[in-house]
Protein backbone atom coordinates (compact mmCIF):
# COMPACT_ATOMS: atom_id res chain seq x y z
CA UNK A 1 0.00 0.00 0.00
CA UNK A 2 2.82 2.47 0.62
CA UNK A 3 4.59 1.93 -2.91
CA UNK A 4 0.69 2.35 -4.37
CA UNK A 5 0.42 5.36 -2.28
CA UNK A 6 3.85 6.46 -3.51
CA UNK A 7 2.47 5.81 -7.35
CA UNK A 8 -0.68 7.70 -6.99
CA UNK A 9 1.68 10.57 -5.52
CA UNK A 10 3.81 10.54 -8.99
CA UNK A 11 0.45 10.18 -10.94
CA UNK A 12 -0.75 13.23 -9.59
CA UNK A 13 1.67 15.05 -10.01
CA UNK A 14 2.37 14.45 -13.40
CA UNK A 15 -0.93 15.67 -13.81
CA UNK A 16 -0.31 18.43 -12.14
CA UNK A 17 2.68 19.47 -14.41
CA UNK A 18 1.08 18.64 -17.21
CA UNK A 19 -1.41 21.38 -16.41
CA UNK A 20 1.26 23.87 -15.90
CA UNK A 21 2.95 23.26 -19.26
CA UNK A 22 -0.32 23.39 -20.76
CA UNK A 23 -1.55 27.33 -19.35
CA UNK A 24 2.13 28.15 -20.14
CA UNK A 25 1.55 26.94 -23.94
CA UNK A 26 -1.79 28.93 -23.69
CA UNK A 27 0.12 32.37 -22.51
CA UNK A 28 2.97 31.60 -25.31
CA UNK A 29 -0.02 31.37 -27.66
CA UNK A 30 -2.32 33.91 -26.92
CA UNK A 31 1.14 36.31 -27.27
CA UNK A 32 1.53 35.26 -30.32
CA UNK A 33 -1.93 36.06 -31.30
CA UNK A 34 -1.50 39.65 -29.83
CA UNK A 35 1.78 40.10 -31.84
CA UNK A 36 -0.31 38.98 -35.10
CA UNK A 37 -3.03 41.35 -34.30
CA UNK A 38 -1.07 44.30 -33.91
CA UNK A 39 1.17 42.98 -37.07
CA UNK A 40 -1.82 42.85 -39.16
CA UNK A 41 -2.83 46.33 -37.74
CA UNK A 42 0.46 48.64 -38.48
CA UNK A 43 1.98 48.72 -41.48
CA UNK A 44 6.16 48.29 -40.55
CA UNK A 45 8.53 51.13 -42.20
CA UNK A 46 12.14 50.90 -41.85
CA UNK A 47 14.89 54.11 -41.70
CA UNK A 48 18.18 53.81 -41.30
CA UNK A 49 19.78 56.57 -41.14
CA UNK A 50 23.59 57.51 -39.28
CA UNK A 51 22.63 58.19 -35.64
CA UNK A 52 26.27 58.46 -34.67
CA UNK A 53 29.73 58.52 -36.61
CA UNK A 54 30.90 61.15 -38.76
CA UNK A 55 27.66 62.13 -40.57
CA UNK A 56 25.73 61.70 -37.34
CA UNK A 57 24.77 65.58 -37.62
CA UNK A 58 22.67 64.96 -40.78
CA UNK A 59 21.40 61.85 -40.48
CA UNK A 60 19.95 63.34 -36.79
CA UNK A 61 18.11 66.10 -38.40
CA UNK A 62 16.89 64.24 -41.07
CA UNK A 63 15.54 61.67 -38.38
CA UNK A 64 13.69 64.34 -36.95
CA UNK A 65 11.74 65.59 -40.25
CA UNK A 66 10.62 61.98 -40.49
CA UNK A 67 9.75 61.33 -36.82
CA UNK A 68 7.56 64.40 -36.79
CA UNK A 69 5.73 63.93 -39.94
CA UNK A 70 4.91 60.65 -38.58
CA UNK A 71 3.74 62.27 -35.70
CA UNK A 72 1.23 64.34 -37.78
CA UNK A 73 0.19 61.24 -40.47
CA UNK A 74 0.21 58.47 -38.33
CA UNK A 75 -1.87 56.30 -40.39
CA UNK A 76 -2.21 55.13 -44.20
CA UNK A 77 -5.03 52.76 -45.57
CA UNK A 78 -6.66 52.79 -41.92
CA UNK A 79 -3.74 51.01 -39.94
CA UNK A 80 -0.76 52.82 -37.99
CA UNK A 81 2.32 53.10 -39.38
CA UNK A 82 5.74 51.85 -36.99
CA UNK A 83 8.51 52.90 -37.85
CA UNK A 84 11.63 50.75 -37.23
CA UNK A 85 15.02 52.92 -36.64
CA UNK A 86 18.20 52.00 -37.38
CA UNK A 87 21.82 53.55 -36.54
CA UNK A 88 24.10 53.00 -39.69
CA UNK A 89 26.74 54.61 -38.02
CA UNK A 90 28.11 56.37 -40.96
CA UNK A 91 29.53 52.91 -42.41
CA UNK A 92 29.01 51.31 -45.78
CA UNK A 93 28.65 47.25 -44.26
CA UNK A 94 26.93 48.83 -41.08
CA UNK A 95 24.67 50.52 -43.84
CA UNK A 96 24.29 46.73 -45.83
CA UNK A 97 23.77 45.26 -42.55
CA UNK A 98 21.00 47.68 -41.24
CA UNK A 99 19.02 47.30 -44.75
CA UNK A 100 19.40 43.46 -44.20
CA UNK A 101 17.71 43.41 -41.00
CA UNK A 102 15.18 45.74 -41.79
CA UNK A 103 13.74 43.49 -44.82
CA UNK A 104 14.74 40.05 -43.40
CA UNK A 105 13.98 40.22 -39.82
CA UNK A 106 11.81 43.49 -39.77
CA UNK A 107 9.94 42.38 -42.21
CA UNK A 108 9.40 45.92 -43.28
CA UNK A 109 6.88 47.46 -46.28
CA UNK A 110 9.33 50.12 -47.41
CA UNK A 111 12.72 51.97 -46.21
CA UNK A 112 13.92 55.42 -46.23
CA UNK A 113 17.22 56.55 -46.34
CA UNK A 114 19.73 57.29 -46.21
CA UNK A 115 21.66 60.56 -45.56
CA UNK A 116 25.11 60.31 -47.27
CA UNK A 117 25.64 59.28 -50.87
CA UNK A 118 27.95 56.47 -50.12
CA UNK A 119 25.64 54.49 -47.41
CA UNK A 120 23.20 54.43 -49.58
CA UNK A 121 24.78 53.33 -52.50
CA UNK A 122 26.78 50.30 -49.64
CA UNK A 123 22.48 49.40 -49.08
CA UNK A 124 21.54 49.43 -52.88
CA UNK A 125 22.46 46.03 -54.05
CA UNK A 126 20.55 44.32 -51.38
CA UNK A 127 17.48 46.77 -51.83
CA UNK A 128 17.11 45.68 -55.31
CA UNK A 129 17.94 42.03 -55.05
CA UNK A 130 15.02 42.35 -51.83
CA UNK A 131 12.56 44.19 -54.14
CA UNK A 132 11.77 46.57 -51.34
CA UNK A 133 11.08 50.33 -52.59
CA UNK A 134 13.30 52.62 -50.84
CA UNK A 135 13.04 56.47 -50.98
CA UNK A 136 16.63 58.76 -50.19
CA UNK A 137 16.30 61.78 -48.18
CA UNK A 138 19.12 63.23 -49.62
CA UNK A 139 21.60 61.02 -51.03
CA UNK A 140 22.48 63.35 -54.46
CA UNK A 141 24.93 61.13 -55.97
CA UNK A 142 23.84 59.55 -59.52
CA UNK A 143 24.58 55.88 -58.91
CA UNK A 144 21.80 55.76 -55.91
CA UNK A 145 19.22 55.18 -58.27
CA UNK A 146 21.10 53.97 -61.37
CA UNK A 147 19.95 50.76 -62.87
CA UNK A 148 17.70 50.23 -59.40
CA UNK A 149 14.30 49.98 -59.93
CA UNK A 150 13.71 49.89 -55.94
CA UNK A 151 15.78 53.06 -54.91
CA UNK A 152 14.20 56.85 -55.62
CA UNK A 153 15.37 60.10 -54.15
CA UNK A 154 13.33 63.62 -53.22
CA UNK A 155 16.21 65.48 -52.95
CA UNK A 156 17.76 66.48 -56.49
CA UNK A 157 20.73 64.88 -57.98
CA UNK A 158 24.80 65.74 -58.06
CA UNK A 159 24.70 67.11 -62.07
CA UNK A 160 22.22 69.74 -61.37
CA UNK A 161 23.95 70.82 -58.11
CA UNK A 162 27.89 70.75 -59.32
CA UNK A 163 25.74 73.27 -62.15
CA UNK A 164 23.86 75.24 -60.06
CA UNK A 165 27.33 76.22 -57.34
CA UNK A 166 29.28 76.33 -60.49
CA UNK A 167 27.07 78.81 -62.54
CA UNK A 168 26.82 80.87 -59.71
CA UNK A 169 30.48 81.27 -58.51
CA UNK A 170 31.31 82.52 -62.24
CA UNK A 171 28.57 84.40 -63.40
CA UNK A 172 27.57 86.08 -58.97
CA UNK A 173 30.89 85.87 -57.96
CA UNK A 174 32.72 86.85 -61.22
CA UNK A 175 35.38 84.08 -60.17
CA UNK A 176 37.13 82.48 -63.36
CA UNK A 177 39.88 80.22 -61.58
CA UNK A 178 39.61 77.41 -59.65
CA UNK A 179 40.79 75.02 -56.92
CA UNK A 180 38.58 71.57 -55.60
CA UNK A 181 39.56 69.78 -52.67
CA UNK A 182 38.01 66.45 -52.18
CA UNK A 183 37.54 63.70 -49.92
CA UNK A 184 38.73 60.75 -51.89
CA UNK A 185 36.78 58.02 -50.01
CA UNK A 186 33.23 59.71 -50.61
CA UNK A 187 31.03 59.09 -53.84
CA UNK A 188 29.38 62.13 -52.88
CA UNK A 189 32.33 64.20 -52.46
CA UNK A 190 34.26 62.73 -55.67
CA UNK A 191 31.04 63.07 -57.80
CA UNK A 192 29.99 66.49 -57.04
CA UNK A 193 33.92 67.90 -57.25
CA UNK A 194 33.74 66.04 -61.49
CA UNK A 195 30.17 67.71 -61.98
CA UNK A 196 31.15 71.11 -60.68
CA UNK A 197 34.17 71.04 -62.66
CA UNK A 198 32.73 70.19 -65.77
CA UNK A 199 30.41 73.15 -65.34
CA UNK A 200 33.11 75.56 -63.77
CA UNK A 201 34.82 74.61 -67.39
CA UNK A 202 31.72 75.28 -69.68
CA UNK A 203 30.85 78.14 -67.74
CA UNK A 204 34.11 80.00 -68.10
CA UNK A 205 34.41 78.62 -71.30
CA UNK A 206 38.10 77.81 -70.49
CA UNK A 207 39.23 74.18 -70.44
CA UNK A 208 42.55 75.49 -68.21
CA UNK A 209 39.98 77.47 -65.47
CA UNK A 210 40.70 74.39 -62.85
CA UNK A 211 44.07 75.18 -61.46
CA UNK A 212 44.01 72.15 -59.48
CA UNK A 213 42.17 69.14 -58.04
CA UNK A 214 43.37 67.96 -54.40
CA UNK A 215 42.37 64.82 -52.20
CA UNK A 216 41.98 64.17 -48.56
CA UNK A 217 40.04 60.97 -46.50
CA UNK A 218 37.61 61.29 -44.04
CA UNK A 219 38.90 62.31 -40.59
CA UNK A 220 41.78 64.30 -41.75
CA UNK A 221 42.39 66.98 -39.78
CA UNK A 222 45.76 68.65 -41.13
CA UNK A 223 44.87 70.26 -44.60
CA UNK A 224 48.35 72.62 -44.64
CA UNK A 225 50.15 70.93 -47.46
CA UNK A 226 47.16 71.42 -49.53
CA UNK A 227 46.61 74.64 -48.95
CA UNK A 228 49.83 75.90 -49.36
CA UNK A 229 49.85 74.61 -52.55
CA UNK A 230 46.91 76.27 -53.69
CA UNK A 231 47.99 79.84 -52.07
CA UNK A 232 50.71 79.55 -54.46
CA UNK A 233 48.17 79.15 -57.25
CA UNK A 234 45.94 81.73 -59.10
CA UNK A 235 42.94 80.30 -57.93
CA UNK A 236 40.60 83.06 -56.93
CA UNK A 237 37.49 80.25 -55.72
CA UNK A 238 37.72 77.34 -53.66
CA UNK A 239 35.22 74.31 -54.08
CA UNK A 240 35.22 72.05 -51.09
CA UNK A 241 32.53 69.29 -50.97
CA UNK A 242 32.83 67.22 -48.53
CA UNK A 243 31.14 66.51 -44.89
CA UNK A 244 30.66 69.58 -42.70
CA UNK A 245 33.37 68.09 -39.83
CA UNK A 246 36.57 68.19 -42.46
CA UNK A 247 34.97 70.78 -44.36
CA UNK A 248 34.84 72.95 -41.37
CA UNK A 249 38.68 72.50 -40.47
CA UNK A 250 39.85 73.24 -43.99
CA UNK A 251 37.98 76.61 -44.23
CA UNK A 252 39.47 77.49 -40.69
CA UNK A 253 43.23 76.48 -41.68
CA UNK A 254 43.03 78.41 -44.89
CA UNK A 255 41.56 81.63 -43.29
CA UNK A 256 44.68 80.73 -40.33
CA UNK A 257 46.93 80.69 -43.14
CA UNK A 258 45.44 84.06 -45.07
CA UNK A 259 43.88 82.42 -47.67
CA UNK A 260 40.73 84.73 -48.47
CA UNK A 261 39.18 84.19 -51.36
CA UNK A 262 35.79 82.60 -51.32
CA UNK A 263 34.50 79.01 -50.37
CA UNK A 264 31.79 77.24 -52.28
CA UNK A 265 30.51 73.76 -51.44
CA UNK A 266 27.43 71.87 -51.26
CA UNK A 267 24.40 70.72 -49.38
CA UNK A 268 26.29 68.77 -46.55
CA UNK A 269 27.70 72.76 -45.68
CA UNK A 270 23.69 73.28 -44.39
CA UNK A 271 24.29 71.08 -40.78
CA UNK A 272 24.43 73.51 -37.87
CA UNK A 273 27.75 71.61 -36.62
CA UNK A 274 29.31 72.96 -39.80
CA UNK A 275 29.19 76.65 -38.19
CA UNK A 276 29.82 75.67 -34.85
CA UNK A 277 32.82 73.93 -35.64
CA UNK A 278 34.11 76.32 -38.47
CA UNK A 279 32.96 79.99 -36.06
CA UNK A 280 33.80 83.04 -37.51
CA UNK A 281 36.15 81.49 -40.18
CA UNK A 282 33.12 80.26 -42.27
CA UNK A 283 31.59 83.62 -42.66
CA UNK A 284 30.17 84.28 -46.03
CA UNK A 285 31.09 81.12 -47.41
CA UNK A 286 28.39 80.06 -50.26
CA UNK A 287 26.99 76.10 -50.67
CA UNK A 288 24.20 74.77 -52.70
CA UNK A 289 20.71 73.77 -50.57
CA UNK A 290 17.66 71.71 -51.05
CA UNK A 291 15.22 74.49 -49.30
CA UNK A 292 14.91 77.52 -47.23
CA UNK A 293 12.03 78.73 -46.05
CA UNK A 294 12.08 82.10 -47.88
CA UNK A 295 11.90 80.05 -50.96
CA UNK A 296 8.96 77.84 -50.95
CA UNK A 297 5.65 78.35 -50.78
CA UNK A 298 2.84 75.32 -50.39
CA UNK A 299 0.96 74.38 -47.79
CA UNK A 300 3.35 71.92 -46.43
CA UNK A 301 6.05 74.39 -45.94
CA UNK A 302 3.83 76.62 -43.87
CA UNK A 303 2.79 73.51 -41.91
CA UNK A 304 6.28 71.73 -41.56
CA UNK A 305 8.02 75.43 -40.68
CA UNK A 306 5.37 75.81 -37.75
CA UNK A 307 5.56 72.24 -36.71
CA UNK A 308 8.91 71.63 -36.87
CA UNK A 309 10.03 75.17 -34.56
CA UNK A 310 7.22 74.29 -31.97
CA UNK A 311 8.85 70.35 -31.61
CA UNK A 312 12.46 71.51 -31.62
CA UNK A 313 12.83 75.16 -30.77
CA UNK A 314 15.62 75.71 -33.62
CA UNK A 315 16.37 76.80 -36.93
CA UNK A 316 14.19 74.59 -39.67
CA UNK A 317 17.06 72.60 -41.46
CA UNK A 318 16.56 71.36 -44.88
CA UNK A 319 17.79 68.02 -44.20
CA UNK A 320 15.01 67.92 -41.79
CA UNK A 321 12.81 69.05 -44.79
CA UNK A 322 14.01 66.17 -46.73
CA UNK A 323 13.27 63.64 -44.15
CA UNK A 324 9.57 65.70 -43.60
CA UNK A 325 8.94 65.01 -47.77
CA UNK A 326 10.78 61.47 -47.61
CA UNK A 327 8.20 60.07 -45.43
CA UNK A 328 5.05 61.66 -47.07
CA UNK A 329 5.98 60.64 -50.86
CA UNK A 330 6.01 57.09 -49.44
CA UNK A 331 2.78 57.20 -47.38
CA UNK A 332 0.99 58.99 -50.46
CA UNK A 333 2.62 55.84 -52.95
CA UNK A 334 1.26 53.28 -49.86
CA UNK A 335 -2.07 54.99 -50.40
CA UNK A 336 -2.23 54.89 -53.97
CA UNK A 337 -0.90 51.70 -54.32
CA UNK A 338 -4.20 50.56 -51.92
CA UNK A 339 -2.28 47.98 -50.42
CA UNK A 340 0.97 47.51 -48.58
CA UNK A 341 2.34 45.24 -50.89
CA UNK A 342 6.21 46.35 -51.84
CA UNK A 343 5.69 45.60 -55.95
CA UNK A 344 2.35 47.84 -55.84
CA UNK A 345 4.21 50.36 -53.69
CA UNK A 346 7.10 50.52 -56.08
CA UNK A 347 5.13 51.21 -58.99
CA UNK A 348 3.20 54.18 -57.29
CA UNK A 349 6.49 55.56 -56.29
CA UNK A 350 7.68 55.64 -59.53
CA UNK A 351 4.15 57.32 -60.93
CA UNK A 352 4.85 60.27 -58.38
CA UNK A 353 4.33 63.45 -59.91
CA UNK A 354 3.55 67.00 -58.86
CA UNK A 355 3.53 66.33 -55.08
CA UNK A 356 3.60 68.83 -52.89
CA UNK A 357 5.96 68.44 -50.52
CA UNK A 358 7.50 70.71 -47.87
CA UNK A 359 10.80 71.32 -50.01
CA UNK A 360 7.99 72.39 -52.80
CA UNK A 361 6.82 70.39 -55.66
CA UNK A 362 8.31 66.90 -55.99
CA UNK A 363 7.97 64.89 -59.50
CA UNK A 364 9.74 61.82 -59.99
CA UNK A 365 11.60 60.50 -63.07
CA UNK A 366 12.16 57.27 -64.79
CA UNK A 367 14.94 56.59 -63.23
CA UNK A 368 13.76 57.36 -60.07
CA UNK A 369 15.40 61.15 -59.27
CA UNK A 370 13.36 64.32 -58.17
CA UNK A 371 13.35 67.07 -60.47
CA UNK A 372 13.72 70.02 -58.10
CA UNK A 373 14.85 73.48 -57.70
CA UNK A 374 17.68 74.37 -55.71
CA UNK A 375 18.58 77.21 -53.64
CA UNK A 376 21.90 79.20 -52.50
CA UNK A 377 22.72 79.48 -49.39
CA UNK A 378 25.17 81.65 -47.42
CA UNK A 379 26.63 81.52 -43.95
CA UNK A 380 26.20 85.07 -42.22
CA UNK A 381 26.22 86.13 -38.77
CA UNK A 382 26.63 83.06 -37.71
CA UNK A 383 23.51 81.42 -39.74
CA UNK A 384 22.41 80.65 -42.82
CA UNK A 385 21.13 83.34 -45.32
CA UNK A 386 19.17 82.92 -48.40
CA UNK A 387 20.75 84.19 -51.18
CA UNK A 388 18.85 82.86 -54.68
CA UNK A 389 16.44 80.34 -56.38
CA UNK A 390 17.22 78.30 -59.41
CA UNK A 391 14.71 76.20 -61.27
CA UNK A 392 15.19 72.81 -62.34
CA UNK A 393 16.44 72.31 -65.57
Amino acid sequence: MRYMGIILSLILAGVICMGCIGSVQVIRSNERIEDRIQEEETIRLGVFQPLTGAAAAGGKITLEGIQLANQLFPEVLGKKIELVVIDNQSDRTEAANAVTKLIREEKVKAIIGSYGSSLSIAAGEIIKKEKIPTIGCSPTNPIVTMNNDYYFRVCFADPFQGTVIANYAVRDLGVQRAAIIQDEVQEYSLGLSRYFMEAFQESTGDPDSIQGVYSYHSGQKDFSAILREIKQSSADVIFAPGNHMESALLIKQAREMGIQIPFCGGDTWETPDFREIGGDAVEGVIFSSHFSKEAQVTNLTQLFLKEYEKKHQQEVNAFGALGFDAYLVLLDAIKRAGVEDPEKIRTALSDTENFEGATGKITLDNNGDAQKSAVIMKVENKKLSYVTFVEAE
